[in-house]
């Protein structure tokens, strides 16, 4: 009997301690680290299921585009040992033109695979260069080994699944139409080419062409002009231009873009002509990137970043109130309203996917709210539901509002934990830490009967 009075006293006694019930929540916290990693993972596997969506939508209408050239190529024979022993080969001199100017319209559209959307876009764009004389001096190839009729012009297309109409040259006046295919790959993998004349006694080449070519994205270009002038415009209002040059000058609005690029050779690591394989030129491209304001996986994966956050807080908010209004709570109660919190990482992915973005978050950050408004009124009272339930929507609201920032978020979420640590010193900043337990408020207790008795 003794020894049942001394453990269970030493029971209580642990469960009031304050020390014991803080390694308690921070148990519970890295337990619920388990379901948040899960989730995730679903989020991830979410991620990876629209990508294949995408992929299977541009598959059918065309990728990611990136346009190299035009390339002028011409072949040349050179000779290996000597006597009976020569051999010859042949190889391809390339040359880039003087100028380049390229003036295209994007024109966007959106594909749905079930739940799923991918960007695709239109564009026609035209091209105009001019080619200077090919400098086979400056290469050290005499004009009697060069195969001028060889000569022919080559456009990079990665993606010729795209091209939607005929591509028909302007060669020095010639009509000529592109083929599919390349006499050399030593610049460009994949695209289309056709014969040109080149006359070693003319001096200047003029070219043009309209290109039509469907795509998905993204869409890029190569700077292979002496100087390099693009002009591109499009409805899309949320691009992204990447790659090695940004635009001179871009106007972003509701209605759309427009962006223009200068670049000179001097700004790129090729030259205006070599042999062979020397140089590749895909370093140097640039253009833009139709960017999806509806990737909303990515900010559910940022979210759940801030999941730990939000379950400390919450579990301080609680156990503060505990010490306060001294109402003992169980570690199965933190439990729960862990779960609850975690429930909201896998309701908003599902409801984005089916509602819009704000829409979504509203949905499930409420129904999380309410869920543990309501139960902590249950197992603490009314005021404190009330409270707990206005601390869970502020900081909800500040969670939407970092997922919208890319920029701040950092000092955003610093400024948060700081007003946070602040609030916490404030509201306990008159309690006697060393004289607090967990116990429950002691029950009123009569006064002794007091007995008279007789002297004797």
């Amino acid at each position: 009997m003794y020894t049942d009075q001394r453990e269970n006293g030493f029971a209580d006694r642990m469960q009031s301690s304050i020390g014991v019930k803080l390694i308690i929540i921070g148990l519970l916290i890295g337990v619920l680290m388990i379901p948040v990693s899960m989730i995730k993972g679903v989020i991830e596997e979410r991620d990876q299921r629209w990508h294949s969506a995408v992929e299977e939508i541009s598959s059918k209408w065309g990728g990611e585009q990136v346009i190299s050239g035009p390339v002028l190529s011409i072949p040349y024979r050179y000779y290996e040992g000597a006597g009976k022993n020569r051999q010859t080969h042949t190889a391809y001199a390339h040359f880039l033109p003087d100028y380049l100017n390229i003036d295209g319209e994007i024109s966007p559209e959106i594909r749905y695979r079930g739940i799923y959307q991918a960007i695709l876009y239109n564009t026609q764009a035209s091209f105009k260069a001019r080619f200077g004389r090919p400098a086979f001096d400056r290469l050290g190839i005499a004009s009697k080994d060069v195969d001028w009729n060889g000569a022919f012009v080559s456009l990079g297309i990665p993606d010729l699944r795209g091209v939607r109409e005929n591509i028909v040259v302007d060669w020095n006046g010639k009509t000529l139409s592109m083929n599919p295919g390349l006499n050399s790959n030593d610049v460009i993998a994949t695209g289309v080419s056709t014969p040109v004349s080149v006359n070693p006694d003319k001096g200047q080449y003029s070219l043009a062409f309209k290109l039509n070519i469907n795509g998905s994205g993204r869409l890029a270009l190569l700077p292979v002009g002496k100087t390099t002038n693009v002009k591109l415009s499009s409805k899309w209002a949320s691009p992204s231009f990447d790659g090695a040059f940004l635009p001179e000058s871009r106007e972003i609005s509701d209605n759309g873009f427009k962006a223009s690029w200068k670049v000179l050779h001097l700004n790129r690591s090729y030259p205006q002509y070599w042999r062979g394989n020397t140089y590749k030129l895909d370093d140097s491209a640039f253009g833009v990137k139709l960017f999806s304001p509806l990737d909303h996986y990515q900010k559910a994966d940022r979210a759940t970043k801030y999941a730990m956050l939000f379950i400390l807080l919450t579990f301080a908010v609680f156990f503060v109130t505990e010490i306060m209004s001294r109402r003992r709570l169980h570690p199965i109660q933190y439990l729960l309203v862990g779960f609850a919190l975690c429930l909201f990482y896998v309701m908003f992915p599902s409801l984005f996917e089916q509602f819009n973005f704000g829409l979504a978050y509203v949905m499930a950050g409420g129904a999380v709210v309410l869920l543990t408004a309501i139960y902590s009124g249950w197992i603490i009272g009314r005021s404190a539901s009330l409270t707990i339930g206005c601390l869970l929507a502020a900081l909800y609201g500040f969670l939407y509002i970092l997922l919208q920032l890319e920029d701040y978020a950092l000092l955003t979420g610093s400024l948060l934990l700081f007003a946070v640590l602040g609030t916490v010193m404030y509201v306990t900043r008159k309690v006697n830490w060393y004289a607090v337990s967990l116990e429950d408020e002691p029950l009123p207790v009569e006064a002794p009967v007091q007995i008279a008795t007789e002297e004797v």
